[in-house]
């Protein structure tokens, strides 16, 4: 069993890269791919534990990028961390992120909410800051009762506190992949709710630029999601790709490797993708 979409502290998952490793191994989880929201920042900690271990850990991340003002995520795997035009993009995202994330403070301060951008770094030191954190500060610190509560009423999109932040398309995602080495793989297409011509036409654009995969096999798949994305796939010649987009206590319906039970990613799909990538 392996999971090629996993989150850590270095984002906004509640276990350290290290932790992750430690949990693979009492799942059953032989490989996953570490793939936080646009940073890189945990994967050497994650390598470094998986070598004292038999887990495979495959370097990634997600990229977020919009479409049609949807926001749209691209997995990157087997990505080289160090490349210094991944570097340097995700240092932008991370000051971009930074300045919304200050905003976004402001305006809850000012809905009457005891929150600074200084307490949010305290309480969550050396992150890549996103939503998620401000929700669980907000969560742990007594001032509302639950996560979803503060994203639905105060920092969801739409509403009131809730602050946009620029994006790159999902064209140059694949683009940045490409250059740090990766495999190129759009993210959870059950997530964006599109008509399926539109999801058509976009994975037509992605594929111009050499998208390389689709995340098929998902956590949050309904009905015939996952015969549908096979099919598309098979249509681009695409790779297939899977993973349960784990987070910890912060998506606690969501386990490493079996997603809300019934996730099962069988190596070989790792297997074909590691196949490719030799060609």
């Amino acid at each position: 069993m392996i999971d090629l979409h996993v989150h850590s502290t270095a984002s906004d998952g509640t276990f350290t890269p290290a932790q992750l490793v430690a949990l693979a191994e009492k799942s059953g989880v032989c490989a996953f791919a570490l793939t936080d929201h646009d940073s890189t920042d945990g994967i050497e900690e994650s390598l470094d534990a998986a070598a004292k271990s038999n887990i495979q850990v495959i370097p990634g991340i997600e990229l977020s990028t919009e479409y049609n003002e949807k926001e749209i995520h691209v997995v990157g795997l087997y990505i080289d961390w160090k490349c210094p035009a991944l570097v340097k993009q995700l240092t932008h995202f991370r000051e971009c992120r930074d300045n919304r994330n200050l905003k976004m403070a402001q305006r809850l301060a000012e809905e009457g909410f005891s929150i600074s951008a200084d307490a949010l770094y305290q309480m969550f030191p050396d992150c890549v800051l996103t939503r998620a954190h401000i929700a669980r500060y907000l969560t742990e610190t007594g001032q509302v009762e639950s996560i979803s509560e503060v994203f639905d009423h105060y920092i969801g999109e739409g509403c009131k506190c809730y602050i946009d932040r620029p994006k790159v398309t999902p064209t140059e995602a694949v683009k940045l992949i490409h250059l740090a080495g990766g495999t190129a793989v759009l993210a959870h297409p059950c997530l964006y709710k599109m008509e399926r011509s539109e999801l058509i036409a976009m994975i037509n654009e992605m594929k111009q630029e050499g998208l390389d995969g689709i995340e098929a096999i998902y956590s949050c798949n309904q009905g015939n999601d996952e015969e549908e994305f096979r099919a598309l796939a098979a249509q681009y010649h695409l790779l297939i790709s899977g993973g349960s987009d784990f987070h910890g206590s912060n998506k606690p319906d969501i386990s490493l490797g079996t997603g809300k039970g019934n996730l099962h990613i069988p190596y070989e799909i790792l297997e074909k993708i590691q196949e490719s990538r030799k060609k």
